[in-house]
């Protein structure tokens, strides 16, 4: 679907909205695929808590060995899942066919999966039930909607706001996207009514993307799934909600 709706935009670049287009392909691929992923998962983490439950109180296996085990059955079908992705959309886009591109574009996919997937499953270890789960991923993919950097480019959100975009991994997975694939070409763009910039410049002025904090958010990418994965442990581990 990505693909066909946005065919071969990243092939040409000769204006400002082309750059626009490609933000709204990296928009929707990262984060319609993450809440896709996140909103799948939770029923079955909600069904396998009461299993996880009769399971320990009979001396079966530990808190540690379910969260190992439930994150190391996810992580392959989310690496085939990104693979087949980016194999039939990446092309299809038009963006530059080159090893470093293409491993980058996958790479961040990668990440934005896992973290979307560790955040569905710390939701439901965090809240009673499955209704309250979704109500709880829901109001807050909204405020990582808001402040991804699609909406309102970074250098565009007020100062006192900013934090917001630093402490959202949905705008550290465009940031990583958008600047792995334009951030060092430097053809020339029409800017309407404005001169003209190159790529280069325009994504650094309007959008904020730098190279000196693309090493920063590929580590944040980590960090996040790491801290996502801690909490998960420990929410399953110290919360009860069985009831009886």
């Amino acid at each position: 679907m990505f693909g066909i709706v946005f065919w071969k935009i990243g092939s040409t670049i000769e204006q400002q909205q082309d750059i626009f287009n490609i933000l709204g392909v990296v928009y929707g691929s990262s984060l319609f695929l993450g809440f896709m992923n996140c909103t799948i998962l939770q029923p079955v983490v909600s069904m396998e808590r009461v299993v996880l439950y009769r399971e320990k109180a009979a001396g079966m296996y530990s808190t540690l060995a379910y969260v190992i085990a439930q994150m190391a059955i996810e992580m392959p079908y989310m690496l085939v899942q990104v693979v087949m992705f980016a194999s039939i959309v990446y092309p299809m886009i038009g963006f530059q066919m080159t090893m470093c591109k293409f491993c980058w574009f996958v790479i961040y996919m990668a990440l934005s999966l896992m973290y979307y997937t560790l955040f569905g499953m710390m939701t439901v270890a965090l809240t009673p039930n499955l209704e309250t789960a979704a109500g709880l991923s829901f109001l807050i993919f909204i405020f990582w909607n808001v402040f991804s950097g699609f909406i309102i480019g970074r250098e565009l959100i007020p100062i006192w706001w900013r934090w917001a975009y630093w402490a959202n991994p949905a705008a550290w997975t465009m940031y990583g996207l958008m600047f792995s694939q334009l951030g060092d070409r430097t053809e020339m763009i029409l800017m309407p009514g404005q001169a003209n910039q190159t790529i280069k410049e325009f994504i650094e002025g309007y959008l904020g993307l730098e190279s000196r904090y693309f090493s920063l958010v590929t580590c944040l990418h980590l960090t996040i799934i790491a801290l996502f994965a801690f909490l998960f442990f420990i929410f399953i581990k110290q919360l009860k909600f069985q009831r009886r």
